[in-house]
């Protein structure tokens, strides 16, 4: 590709990136108005938060291994537009279990959608720009939740069905855009246009797994896992928290930009710092610190000139740390099986996803206040950055082609 190429693949990306970003962060920034109109109960909302994830799980999986067979492009093209057109019919969800469905379908769009900008920026980018483009694209998922946050500050809770009107009609404009001017990477041409692209080939678990690829495989995964599970209990559950620990719906609302703010900028920041020698140093530093702000942001006074800040590094440090799985992950497969080996890594993820808001949940169900739910998560951060380390510090093999 040229250059010219390179910027557009990666501008697109990134603009797909901020759509899923914004749909992502909808279910959380708009629960306070569907409690108010829909008044489900606590098990209704976990099952609501959840239900996105639960397809985002069986799409990435999908939709990483179609990829290998049709293409990343077009693949992508059709998860936006799926992920589109429900989110925008969950704007006319008339009940609870409605609006329950029209998030499952949206996850499915959602989940094949992340597996394929990896890959595309992965392959399209030159050898030593692929961590900052991945994470750049990345980067591009907290600012959409930074955009949804913002337009619960200019709404009224009522009003809820904006924010998945936004989630919808946005990649409804950006998937027509990627179709007519995105190309196919160079990598995929590549290999299509060869033998192995007529041959059948693995494509499944046995192959991401095989060929020496267990044991880094298994820490991406167990990795991948906690670190979408801390995340999304603190997407869907933070807002609520915040809200009912003293802080009104304007401040939480600013916490909530505020942490995606910080979550692009640190993405960004930690993709810059992966391209030189002291990657792995940076690396321990925000998996170190992780579970400290986290704790941080457990003892502090509930005023919103202290929580600000701290949930702007909270965000920085977590989406960092997602950011640096997103960039090892397309380096740790040939480019015959990334999209599978990308997918099965998301879709690992997304089983996360859907198990930290159900935890939330029952943190939330079982009285817990929130200094208790926040320390409550520490074991599963703390984990989940001990196996990152121990990835970070297994240097990927070259990026296959």
């Amino acid at each position: 590709m040229t250059s010219e190429q390179n910027s557009r693949t990666l501008i697109l990306c990134f603009l797909a990136a901020l759509c899923e970003g914004i749909d992502l962060q909808a279910a959380g920034v708009a629960a306070n108005g569907i409690i108010r109109a829909l008044h489900p109960g606590s098990r209704l909302l976990t099952y609501f938060f959840s239900a996105s994830t639960l397809g985002l799980m069986c799409g990435a999986a999908f939709g990483g291994r179609l990829a290998d067979r049709i293409g990343r492009k077009s693949v992508l093209v059709g998860s936006i537009a799926v992920f589109g057109f429900f989110s925008l019919l969950t704007a006319w969800a008339w009940s609870i279990e409605s609006l329950i469905w029209a998030r499952l379908l949206a996850g499915l769009g959602l989940g094949g959608t992340l597996p394929n900008l990896i890959s595309l920026g992965a392959e399209s980018a030159a050898e030593h720009r692929r961590t900052l483009t991945v994470t750049i694209i990345y980067a591009g998922m907290p600012l959409g939740g930074a955009l949804a946050s913002f337009l619960t500050m200019l709404i009224a809770p009522a009003q809820w069905r904006w924010i998945f009107i936004l989630g919808g009609v946005t990649p409804l404009l950006v998937a027509p855009a990627i179709a007519a001017l995105l190309q196919e990477s160079r990598a995929f041409r590549a290999l299509r246009a060869g033998a192995a692209a007529s041959r059948g080939h693995k494509a499944g678990v046995s192959a991401v797994i095989g060929e020496g690829r267990a044991g880094r495989t298994l820490l991406l995964w167990v990795s991948f896992f906690l670190a979408l599970m801390t995340l999304y209990l603190l997407l869907n559950w933070l807002p609520t928290l915040l809200v009912s620990s003293g802080l009104d719906k304007s401040q939480s609302a600013a916490a909530m930009i505020a942490f995606n703010i910080g979550g692009c900028l640190g993405a960004i920041i930690m993709g810059a710092h992966l391209e030189t020698r002291r990657r792995q140093r940076g690396v321990l530093i925000v998996f170190l610190g992780l579970p400290l702000v986290l704790l941080l942001l457990a003892v502090a006074p509930r005023e919103a000139a202290l929580v600000v800040p701290v949930v702007f590094v909270l965000g920085a440090t977590v989406l960092a740390a997602q950011s640096t799985l997103y960039a090892y992950a397309p380096l740790c497969y040939p480019t015959r099986i990334r999209g599978a080996g990308v997918g099965f890594a998301v879709a690992a993820g997304r089983f996360g996803s859907m198990v930290g808001p159900l935890l939330g949940g029952l943190l939330v169900v079982g009285g817990m206040s929130t200094f208790r739910v926040l320390t409550g998560m520490l074991p599963v951060v703390i984990l989940g950055s001990v196996c990152a380390v121990l990835l970070a510090w297994r240097p990927p093999p070259a990026l296959g082609e």
